[in-house]
């Protein structure tokens, strides 16, 4: 019986949304029963059993909703006890500390960018667009009109998406190229209002940061793996160190800052999504059944090992998002580029464009019921 599950839980509510995939009407009549540990689907002779991850116990007494949804499968509404303590990839700013010994690789291919640098002091930026807001501040003309924050020689200086250094404290022709580039004046971050040289790694040629005129080298958190120079390099998979990466920004931003729009763009401004965080709660199980073997994208990587007796957790945020190429939404973009709630969050082109595939992959993923909300495109990104 080629069935699978999908299980969606609020930690925070304790309820959760079970789809019974791929359920048939021609396998009708069938007898589920759920358990606090696992779901029993039984169609005549056929059976099966799907255990659930240690982590979740689900309430059988709760069950309510029963709707069968074309193209889904069987819905049902439920409480669940889960609780997930996942380690998180260590972002920059986690792993960046003040007098400790830190080591830089290009997270694309592991190639060393700076090599065993150790830092004064590790101080983190104030909002993007605090330059903005001098005005209201003070009774006099704007004071830090031209200025930017400079870091010293020991000194990193840290923003939501990116991080400061002082060029010449990294020596850059031995350990990445720089390329001459002219960029627009930075709306996001400290002004960056100069020609750049954008900094490539010397291995892969993937875009790491710019250097500009003032002495000041910017690189980019989707970028760069930091570790400590104690520790041997740990490569992590592309997919799901940018899905980590941005998750965590989104998260910081909406805790800290009660931001909850999201305009993702690349360096000259472009803007590839548009996206609203909704859940930072949220755990999916998931036991693939028959997509297992097929060309279905699934919300976990392809290389894992999946028994279908087995269903696997993971701790994710749910966002609503709209898809900008190629022109398109040019209304909404225009509105929320006027609108104070909106932050702006700006990553190498490259990368809003493998960010946009991983959210069309997981939107491909779900019950084609779950896929869309009002008019925005449902997505989760794996913490």
């Amino acid at each position: 019986m080629d069935v699978g599950i999908f299980l969606e839980i609020r930690q925070r509510m304790q309820s959760g949304l079970l789809i019974i995939r791929e359920l048939k009407t021609a396998s009708w009549p069938v007898d589920i029963t759920v358990m606090p540990s696992s779901v029993e689907i039984k169609s005549g002779k056929d059976g099966k059993t799907i255990k659930l991850p240690p982590e979740v116990r689900i309430v059988p007494s709760s069950c309510r909703g029963l709707q069968y949804v074309p193209g889904d499968g069987l819905h049902v509404r439920l409480l669940v006890q889960a609780g997930l303590n996942t380690k998180l990839v260590s972002t920059v700013s986690d792993s960046l500390k003040s007098k400790k010994s830190c080591t830089f690789y290009c997270q694309s291919c592991g190639e060393i960018v700076i090599n065993d640098r150790v830092f004064l002091r590790v101080l983190s930026l104030p909002s993007e667009n605090w330059n903005d807001l001098v005005e209201e501040w003070c009774c006099h003309p704007n004071p830090f009109n031209s200025s930017m924050f400079c870091p010293q020689n020991e000194d990193c200086f840290l923003g939501h998406s990116y991080f400061l250094v002082n060029s010449g404290s990294v020596s850059t022709a031995s350990e990445s190229e720089t390329l001459h580039s002219e960029t627009r004046s930075g709306s996001n971050g400290p002004a960056l209002n100069s020609k750049a040289n954008i900094v490539i790694c010397k291995r892969c040629k993937t875009l790491l940061g710019e250097t500009m005129s003032s002495g000041v080298t910017k690189y980019y958190f989707t970028e760069l793996l930091v570790q400590s120079s104690e520790d041997s390099f740990n490569m992590i998979p592309r997919s799901h160190f940018i899905q980590n990466v941005v998750a965590q920004c989104l998260l910081e931003l909406a805790t800290t800052r009660s931001t909850f729009r999201f305009s993702i763009q690349g360096v000259d401004g472009t803007v590839y999504i548009l996206m609203w965080l909704l859940n930072s709660d949220t755990l999916l199980v998931e036991s693939l059944g028959s997509l297992a073997s097929s060309n279905v994208f699934t919300l976990f990587d392809h290389g894992m090992s999946l028994d279908w007796r087995f269903s696997e957790i993971k701790n994710t945020i749910k966002v609503l998002y709209h898809s900008c190429i190629k022109s398109r939404n040019k209304d909404l973009v225009a509105a929320w580029e006027n609108d104070t709630g909106v932050h702006p969050l700006t990553f190498p082109s490259k990368t809003c464009l493998e960010l946009l595939l991983l959210l069309s992959q997981s939107n491909a993923s779900l019950p084609p019921s779950l896929r869309w909300m009002n008019s925005f495109q449902v997505a989760f990104l794996k913490m």
